[in-house]
């Protein structure tokens, strides 16, 4: 059902507080690209990346509810050159002014179809609507969840040459992370503590393995593997006493029961 929130509305460059009557959905998205953002990314007006997830999901949502704006938010983010299988990310979509308020959950799954077969790369499941509590039920948790990863790491010395065995018997693992270079322009720089639960590798050719880790969500994973110049403590390089980069990352599962989970298995994409 429609409800009525206090949020900031953004229009050419102004920001104003109102108070508006909007609908939610919510659901999970897998992300198979390494060339998507999630939100459109543009900088000093022009456009970095072709689409992002969330036109691709919300689009089409915004026109079945003839809506005038929109809201997207997730659980987390993913890097555009990062990944999001297994059961995929919890998201909502709040949709401002809508002039259709109530959408049934057989036509949330037409258009979950609809979003599936006009796309490769980005794919839908249990699309519904929301509640207006639905955003704090996604933010529980927001630092305590667990997220799994999987990364491709290069090592320069070859890995038949390095004993790997050290980061498997490793378990809550505590790691200090200073505000990574790589967003500091649009990030708080603040020292945050984060763990690293469980870590195990599988050896992928002479120069790559693959390291499969369970964290805090929030942990900067590319940093804890090559250190951002000695800004994440410890990380893997200084664990390991070898050059270390990450060539590959993908989110593999994101451990939040919401929403509810309504499509079946095998019907997904």
């Amino acid at each position: 059902h429609p409800f009525v929130r206090l949020i900031h509305l953004h229009n050419q460059g102004f920001s104003s507080l109102r108070t508006v009557i909007l609908f939610a959905a919510s659901g999970r998205y897998c992300k198979y690209s390494r060339e998507l953002s999630q939100t459109p990314w543009i900088i000093d007006g022009q456009r970095k990346t072709e689409l992002s997830v969330q036109e691709i999901i919300c689009d089409c949502l915004q026109a079945e509810a003839h809506a005038s704006g929109l809201r997207f938010c997730s659980s987390g983010r993913e890097d555009v050159d990062v990944r999001m299988l297994g059961r995929g990310r919890p998201f909502c979509a709040e949709l401002v002014g809508p002039k259709q308020s109530v959408i049934s959950q057989e036509r949330l799954t037409e258009l979950q179809e609809a979003i599936n077969a006009g796309s490769e790369i980005v794919k839908v499941r249990d699309l519904q609507m929301m509640d207006k509590h639905g955003i704090e039920k996604m933010k529980e948790g927001e630092t305590d969840k667990v997220k799994h990863y999987s990364a491709l790491v290069y090592i320069a010395a070859g890995v038949a040459s390095v004993d790997l065995s050290p980061l498997s018997s490793t378990k809550e693992l505590r790691v200090m992370q200073r505000t990574p270079i790589r967003v500091l322009h649009r990030r708080t720089l603040m020292d945050r503590e984060r763990t690293i639960h469980s870590m195990s590798t599988e050896p992928v050719d002479d120069h790559h393995f693959r390291l499969l880790l369970s964290t805090q969500a929030g942990t900067y994973i590319k940093e804890f593997v090559h250190g951002d110049l000695g800004r994440t403590s410890p990380n893997l390089c200084s664990i390991l006493n070898e050059c270390l980069d990450i060539t590959e990352l993908d989110v593999m599962a994101v451990e939040l029961d919401w929403p509810p989970a309504i499509t079946p298995e095998d019907n997904v994409g």
